[in-house]
């Protein structure tokens, strides 16, 4: 392909002249500048909508100069800066409560359950039904707990009779060490049938 070809001068990311300049355009806004306006250029903060017409010297030359913040103490461009993040909206810290609304549930009416106990603004106490096995007895009871005993009491029992029997808490004596094995035993079979 020949360099002076219309294909080529067609795909040619730099132009030879300035295309961009019409006869038709403003002049430039520049003081004493006789040239054709091909760009536009920011009038500075507050004027967002507004713009200086200059030519592409021009242009070049205020931008070098050009300075958003001018004229704003340093606390000022932080507060701006800090803003911009947000997009300049307001926001306000996740868990304060504003903005969220709770739906009422209770108007609904829920005939199948399908929303289930956590979305009602009226909870029920719960009723424990469980019935308490055999062996879930004979371990309660080998930790000195009521078959009733909540999660709770059943690990700081556990841990209470740790302390007491372990070897190491009485001086090596290894006497205690039976029981301290059915105590752990007892404990692991409470956890391994998801009572703790």
């Amino acid at each position: 392909m020949k360099i002076d070809s219309n294909i080529f001068d067609r795909i040619r990311v730099k132009p030879t002249k300035d295309r961009r300049a019409k006869s038709d355009a403003p002049g430039c806004e520049w003081m004493g500048c006789k040239e054709k306006a091909t760009h536009r250029a920011p009038k500075g903060r507050g004027s967002d909508k507004e713009h200086w017409r200059f030519c592409l010297n021009h242009v070049r030359e205020y931008n070098q100069s050009y300075n958003f913040f001018a004229g704003m103490s340093d606390a000022a461009v932080m507060a701006y800066q800090k803003d911009a993040i947000t997009g300049h909206r307001p926001t306000w810290k996740m868990g304060t409560g504003k903005g969220k609304m709770r739906p009422d549930f209770n108007d609904i009416g829920d005939p199948f359950g399908l929303l289930g106990e956590g979305f009602r603004t009226e909870k029920k106490a719960r009723v424990e039904t469980r019935s308490v096995r055999n062996a879930e007895r004979k371990a309660l009871d080998t930790l000195g707990l009521e078959p009733g005993a909540s999660k709770v009491q059943v690990k700081s029992r556990f841990k209470q009779l740790v302390k007491r029997h372990h070897p190491d808490a009485n001086g090596g004596d290894r006497s205690t060490e039976d029981r301290l094995v059915e105590i752990i035993q007892s404990y692991n079979y409470l956890k391994s049938v998801g009572f703790v």
